[in-house]
């Protein structure tokens, strides 16, 4: 029977083929067809679908621009999309904070911040697409997270749907609110079991600088803020409907410099003394990066083709001279730690010449041959700094055993490693390389003391998985916790903790003998890679689409 919305909802529901076909993909590998799509208007909305769900056993997957790599924001259950919540409040400058929706997008807020002189400095590389709601759910990051750490440190407060439709706000320092069930069963059975845990201890990967694996129950254990809980919850323990959010002061001014290094060793060296020395970002482009970016002659001037590994580093000051100064230390930084080669870049333009050599492979890879296709699978790892070149010369060992190129870049000061494998789909083994791959890559990061993912969440990709990289008694508290605030099991299901028979790699999207999706779907989803269109509802994006289908 098909599922009908629930009394009262205002926004759009549907169940036809084509709504739920542009929703069965996100920005990761994987592909799974929902059951429905709902695009409230309003937090009322949201109530009504989760009273909905409860009553029907329906799950709710929440989702903001589709930019997650993980797998967590597509599911078989009604993708609720709150990319039309988008209230954004004046900036209190006073206090240096803002409150948005959740489909408000990262480079909105930083804009309305800079008109007075301040600024939001988690900085994803999907900042002009994502929405605050979604780096709220994976506690995400970016390259000046160096500084200043991930979202959760800077998110004030939380406005939340609860399982059973109760509206709440959950704010740092605030005594949690009384009239929240879920809430009360997870003080009564959860934080006693915590606090007995010595959680602060054990819950977590030691020397590890981001994490965006499991529950937050360390961070929790350290402040008993429910903030710090439900940042990073990949909208399995409740929805936000609206988030208050801390903002820095802006940057005065910026110098950058570029160092070139023989081997791996040299440059984790130079990576953790840059960081020491006050770097604001400091980012690693491994030798697979130069090489691709030097079959499309991009951004590689000035860095020998021996070079195992480049560094760019950001300082910020007060004044351009101290900015000038701080970036000359580095540089001596990078010398004395065995650069082969080291430019500073002090001006803007040479600035943007210098970071052109991190975007440079993205252009390359996407016009590859097309049986060739950029997998993120094993995107996210992280692990304690004096262990990252044994970890990139780890993955690229794995790469080469199972016969496949790919791409390591990442950030160096805070030993966290995207990788993007090259995975050739017209191959009669891809998948059996693929799993390998996957499997020899965990095993390596369990070895070193490392999480899985650092800022993108774990996803229906990863969940699978956090039995080997999470001890036993850790995993039994996050699933103490999820139980306390979804009891039914309604919010996000399979992700951060796993279903029975769940595995990492599914229905992968670029397979070639999937179904092919409708027509009109897939003219939405191109749209969607075209125009980075995620910050609209992507019902939207549809090129066609009858009127009979619509609304149930």
């Amino acid at each position: 029977m098909p599922l009908t919305p629930p009394p009262g909802f205002r926004g759009v529901f549907r169940t036809d083929v084509s709504a739920r076909a542009v929703y069965s993909e996100a920005a990761g590998i994987a592909r799974i067809m929902p059951r429905a799509v709902a695009v409230p208007v309003n937090e009322a909305d949201v109530a009504a679908l989760v009273r909905w769900a409860r009553d029907n056993r329906t799950p709710i997957i929440p989702r903001g621009s589709g930019s997650s790599m993980a797998g967590g924001a597509i599911g078989d259950g009604v993708i609720l999309d709150l990319s039309r919540l988008r209230h954004i409040s004046p900036v209190n400058a006073a206090e240096r904070s803002i409150v948005v929706g959740p489909g408000v997008l990262r480079d909105e807020v930083n804009h309305a911040a800079l008109a007075h002189q301040l600024r939001f400095p988690v900085d994803p590389s999907s900042g002009n697409f994502c929405t605050v709601g979604g780096m709220a759910s994976t506690n995400a990051a970016g390259s000046h997270s160096l500084a200043f750490g991930s979202t959760r440190r800077w998110i004030r407060s939380l406005r939340c749907v609860f399982d059973d439709g109760t509206i709440a706000d959950i704010a740092r320092g605030a005594a949690p609110p009384q009239n929240v069930d879920a809430v009360a069963r997870f003080l009564d059975t959860a934080h006693p079991t915590i606090v007995a845990a010595e959680e602060m201890a054990r819950a977590r990967h030691v020397g590890v600088r981001k994490e965006s694996s499991g529950y937050a129950t360390a961070d929790y254990a350290r402040s008993y803020d429910l903030v710090d809980l439900l940042v990073g919850s990949e909208g399995t323990l409740a929805i936000f409907v609206g988030v208050e959010l801390s903002l820095a002061p802006a940057a005065k001014a910026t110098s950058s410099v570029l160092g070139a290094f023989a081997t791996l060793e040299g440059a984790v060296d130079a990576a953790v003394r840059a960081r020491e020395s006050g770097a604001v970002a400091c980012e690693l482009l491994d030798r697979t990066f130069l090489d691709v970016a030097r079959s499309g002659s991009r951004g590689t001037k000035g860095v020998p083709n021996d070079s195992e590994a480049v560094l760019l580093a950001e300082v910020e000051g007060h004044t351009s001279g101290e900015a000038s100064e701080a970036a000359r230390t580095i540089a001596t930084l990078f010398d004395h730690a065995g650069a082969t080669s080291v430019r500073v870049a002090l001006d803007e333009p040479t600035e943007t010449e210098l970071w052109e050599l991190r975007h440079a492979a993205s252009p390359i890879l996407a016009r590859l041959d097309p049986s060739l296709c950029s997998m993120q699978f094993i995107e996210d790892g992280a692990v304690p700094p004096p262990r990252l070149a044994e970890y990139v010369r780890g993955v690229r060992e794995s790469l080469a055993r199972n016969g496949l190129r790919g791409v390591i870049f990442g950030h160096a000061g805070d030993a966290h490693v995207h990788v993007n494998p090259l995975i050739d789909v017209s191959s009669a083994d891809w998948r059996s390389r693929m799993t390998r791959l996957l499997d020899e890559v965990t095993d390596l990061v369990a070895r070193l003391g490392g999480t899985l993912t650092g800022e993108h969440g774990d996803g229906r990709l990863r969940t699978p998985l956090l039995e080997r990289v999470w001890f036993d008694d850790a995993r039994a508290r996050f699933s103490l916790v999820k139980r306390s605030f979804d009891p039914l099991g309604i919010f996000n299901p399979g992700v951060k903790v796993p279903t029975r028979g769940e595995r990492a790699l599914e229905q992968i999207k670029y397979d070639p003998s999937l179904t092919p999706l409708p027509a009109d779907a897939v003219a939405a989803l191109a749209r969607v890679e075209r125009e980075r269109g995620y910050a609209r509802p992507r019902l939207e994006l549809l090129s066609e689409a009858t009127p009979s289908a619509r609304d149930g």
